[in-house]
């Protein structure tokens, strides 16, 4: 069968790498074809091999279905650095930045400083509800988790230093130990909006030097993965 050389992606693509279950598809509009796993394809990115691969890290292979290739989405997202997620409720595949962000308050993992005291949670007159708040007066660092697993494009903090100047901020890809954003914030600042670009990232380490009487404020209702 010749190839045309087309890249595609649809159901089929979406459907060999987002793991979706069996039940996912009751009720589906789905139509029955033939088609064939294509070993015989080599993809090459800016000229370089690319092996394709699962979530899971298992090798996936082309398919050839009626003169076009159909490539992995996942696979494909992730060589070319754009995010990839599904919306099951919908049936869609949500390639780069989302529509609507989806706030930290969500998913933010356990920390000794995230709260929801209505006396800790108000800044500047505002109460942000549900925020993680540092302000323990010594000198030391400050850090936290966060967990986007790939499917955002970018990351927008807010965050605040209170007493004193916090001289680096920096956000980390925690699993290749790479810096994405360093900064500084002042106290003047108020809330500073820091925006990272964080495709294909799985885990970031977030961290501010504090010192003296300083501290951080971040309201996790206003920072958000899209």
């Amino acid at each position: 069968m010749k190839l045309k050389n087309k890249l595609a992606v649809t159901a089929i693509g979406a459907a060999m790498v987002l793991s979706m279950g069996t039940g996912v598809f009751a009720g589906a509009n789905l139509q029955e074809i033939k088609a064939y796993l294509n070993g015989s394809i080599t993809v090459k990115y800016n000229g370089s091999p690319v092996q394709l691969q699962d979530e899971q890290g298992a090798v996936v292979l082309p398919i050839t279905y009626d003169g076009n290739t159909y490539l992995p989405v996942r696979s494909i997202a992730k060589t070319l650095n754009v995010a990839v997620n599904y919306d099951g409720a919908t049936n869609t595949v949500l390639l780069g930045e989302q529509i609507e962000g989806v706030a930290l308050a969500k998913s933010f993992s356990d920390s000794s400083y995230h709260t929801k005291d209505p006396d800790l949670t108000t800044y500047k007159g505002k109460d942000y509800k549900d925020v993680y708040f540092d302000n323990a007066k010594s000198t030391r660092g400050s850090s936290f988790m966060l967990y986007p697993k790939g499917k955002y494009q970018k990351l927008v903090l807010q965050a605040a230093a209170t007493g004193n100047d916090i001289e680096k901020f920096f956000v980390q890809d925690s699993d290749r130990d790479i810096k994405l954003k360093i900064t500084t914030i002042a106290v003047a600042e108020g809330l500073k909006t820091i925006e990272v670009d964080i495709a294909g990232v799985d885990k970031l380490f977030v961290h501010a030097d504090i010192k003296g009487s300083g501290g951080l404020f971040v309201p996790l209702t206003t920072s958000y993965f899209k």
